[in-house]
This record gives C-alpha cells, sequence and structure tokens, in this order.
C-alpha cells in the first residue's frame, strides 16, 4: 500500500472553508440537494442580460444603436459559424462542461477560460447558442432539430454581459448553464469585446468556438451519475443560491459551491478532490437504500515498467498499458448515514466524492476508476477521470 493514498477523504461534512486554496482541501460535502432541482429549471431563462439603469434621454438613441448594433454583430458571428464560414479567432477561449440532473431534462453547467492579457477591454458579450445535431431525433412536442433551425428557434439562445476579470496567471473564469434535453447538440459560443458606447469606435476582438456534446438522459430510472467533476476548491454556503441566480452560478448545489479545476494536472504536494451526484438507488417501501462506491487508480506504463510487488487488492480489470497502482476505502450511503430525512425515492441524489492526497503518487499519468454499485438491485456503473501527477 502507497503511504497515504488509502487516506482519501470521504466528502462527509462540509465546514467553514471560503478561504480554501487550490486543491488544498480541508473538507468536503456530503449533503440532501433540497432546492437543486426547482433552481436548475429556471438557469436557462435567467441566462440573459441584465437590464442596466436608463441613460439621459439626449443620449439614449446612441446607446441604443451601438447595443443593437454589438448584438447583430455576435449574431452574424454565430451564424457564420454554424454555416462552417470563417469566424475570427483574436484570442483563446477553453471550454469545460459537467452534466447534471435537472428538474426537466438534463443541466449543463460549463466554464470558459481565456487569457485576460489579450483582451484590450475589460467587458465583453458572450452569446450562447445550441442547436441539435440532425439525427431525426424528436424533442417533446414533435419538433426535430431540422424545423427548430428553419424556424430559427434555439434549445438555447442566450446573450449576456461579462466582466473580464484577470486572475494571478491572467486566466479569466465565466462560469454559466443552461437546461437541455437528451441528445446530441453542437454548441456556439461567441466572446466579443464591448464597444465604447460613447464613440461606437474600434475594432473589438472576438472569439468563436464550437463544441459538440452529448447529453445523457438521467430519467431513464436505472442507477447513473452525474459527470465526475474534479474540483479545485469547495465552498460553504450561508444559503443556497436563488433560483433566477442559478445560471450565473452553476457549480452551486445547494449549501456548497463548486470551483472545477481548470486542468488535470497536479503536485504531488496538492490533493485530488472528485464530486459527483448518484442518481436513481434502489429504494425498498421501508425506505431502505444501500450504494457503495469505490476509487481504484490505475498508472500507465510504457515498455520496461511493471506493476507494484505488492499483492493489489481486488479491483477493476487493468487496461491495455496500464498497472493497478492503489485505492481508497470504499464508501457505504445508507438510511444510517444519510439521516432519516433523506429519500432517494423523492428523488434526491447522493452526493458522493473523494479527497485525495497525491504526495503517495510517483510522477506520470493516471486514470481513477469510480465504482458506484447498487447493493439491493446488484447494478453497477463505472465513471473515469484521467488526471497527471508532476514533480
Amino acid at each position: 500500500m502507497i503511504e497515504q493514498v488509502g487516506q482519501g477523504r470521504m466528502l462527509a461534512r462540509v465546514e467553514q472553508a471560503s478561504g480554501f486554496l487550490r486543491r488544498v482541501a480541508a473538507v468536503a460535502a456530503l449533503i440532501v440537494i433540497e432546492a437543486f432541482y426547482a433552481s436548475v429549471v429556471d438557469a436557462q431563462r435567467a441566462l440573459v442580460v441584465t437590464p442596466r439603469p436608463s441613460p439621459p434621454a439626449d443620449s439614449r438613441d446612441q446607446l441604443d444603436l451601438v447595443h443593437r448594433r454589438e448584438g447583430e454583430a455576435v449574431l452574424a458571428l454565430a451564424d457564420a459559424a454554424m454555416a462552417g464560414k470563417a469566424v475570427p479567432t483574436d484570442f483563446a477561449v477553453q471550454w469545460q462542461n459537467e452534466f447534471v440532473k435537472a428538474q426537466r431534462g438534463t443541466f449543463v453547467p460549463f466554464t470558459l477560460t481565456i487569457d485576460a492579457s489579450q483582451l484590450s477591454k475589460a467587458s465583453a458579450l458572450v452569446y450562447v447558442r445550441a442547436r441539435r445535431r440532425p439525427s431525426g431525433t424528436r424533442e417533446a412536442g414533435g419538433n426535430d432539430a431540422r424545423a427548430d433551425s428553419e424556424e430559427g428557434r434555439y434549445p438555447v439562445d442566450a446573450i449576456f454581459p461579462v466582466d473580464v476579470e484577470r486572475g494571478t496567471d491572467n486566466r479569466s473564469r465565466i462560469s454559466r448553464g443552461f437546461s437541455v434535453l437528451p441528445g446530441d447538440y453542437d454548441v456556439v459560443i461567441v466572446m466579443r469585446e464591448r464597444v465604447d458606447a460613447t464613440t461606437g469606435r474600434g475594432r473589438p476582438k472576438a472569439a468563436v468556438i464550437r463544441q459538440a456534446i452529448t447529453v445523457p438522459d438521467f430519467w431513464s430510472g436505472e442507477l447513473t451519475t452525474s459527470s465526475v467533476i474534479v474540483a479545485d476548491r469547495l465552498t460553504t454556503l450561508n444559503e443556497p443560491v436563488a433560483a433566477d441566480q442559478i445560471a450565473e452560478r452553476p457549480y452551486a448545489i445547494g449549501r456548497n459551491e463548486i470551483t472545477p479545476a481548470l486542468d488535470r494536472t497536479f503536485r504531488r504536494r496538492e490533493e485530488l478532490i472528485v464530486v459527483f451526484l448518484v442518481y436513481n438507488p434502489t429504494v425498498t417501501t421501508e425506505r431502505h437504500f444501500d450504494v457503495k462506491v469505490e476509487y481504484h487508480f490505475f498508472r500507465r506504463t510504457r515498455a520496461g515498467q511493471t506493476a507494484a510487488a505488492e499483492q493489489p487488492a481486488p479491483h477493476p480489470p487493468e487496461r491495455a498499458g496500464e498497472a493497478y497502482f492503489n485505492h481508497t476505502d470504499p464508501q457505504r450511503f445508507t438510511p444510517a448515514l444519510m439521516g432519516a430525512e433523506f429519500d432517494p425515492g423523492r428523488g434526491e441524489p447522493v452526493m458522493a466524492g473523494q479527497v485525495v492526497p497525491l504526495t503517495g503518487f510517483v510522477e506520470g499519468e493516471y486514470r481513477l476508476s469510480v465504482q458506484v454499485t447498487d447493493q439491493l438491485s446488484g447494478q453497477s456503473v463505472s465513471r473515469d477521470v484521467f488526471f497527471t501527477v508532476g514533480s
């Protein structure tokens, strides 16, 4: 057993951790998500421009003209991207997203990461459009993807202003979220600097990216999980985020807010933090349930390398080019642990996760295999997280 690897901390309770540093987790969370479903259903409606105070009458026409032209320019860029035409790439935009169950369909929290030093303005417009990928799949109501596209309707069609705040490494995060039905989508994101409303002059920098996503169905009744989120930190909130703010703070779940990690490369002095939700476990008429979660680590091997000499514990099989490395102690989620008020039969998910110190990991590339088993039905699902440990 590699020292400390088996001592990963279960996300059992959340203490005050608002000053929490990157990946140095003092604690994490195991909670009942009571307000989550009611909040995410309003997220797409909340993903709109926040009204600003009206300007003086003598400048209102000029402002309206500038803002209208800004909106038209952003929409034109999205149209060009979907038509396969050339679009600007004045700066790089990195996309990452997760999938969680919503009251209707699936909620898609996402984060855009940019190098703020590449922009000349501290404010920008972001436009997000999602279109179902033509496949013959019909949405609720009988409208297929082609009909929606021809009539100018999109499942996600939202524009909002953002302030570009620089971090210590000049990277700026922009997080939002939207809800859609399961299926395959093409998502277009346009980010364009704001125009000086007093002059309307200057060429604003812009960038356009196109992202394909496959949105899972969490409503099948089968055992499943959300995305496994690799986190930089978990912050305890004084109260749940209001429904009309979920689109702007999409990683807030109950009284906890997750800051997703921007990459999967760690130093040995850091910790790996993973968080996810388990859906649809079996619940008996006596409200009994039993979910087991295991965390197994595999290390990528190169020619001439061999696995550790010690006898490993029972584990999922290795894949080609990897060797079993280690594991943490299994977790069990039962009424005794979750409390009498917790009832997965009402749709409440189990929030699970692990905080693993990386001091016992040698440098290399790893796969974390998360195994979730419903002890009552025998159903099981697995999820993979790939990460790298450096010096």
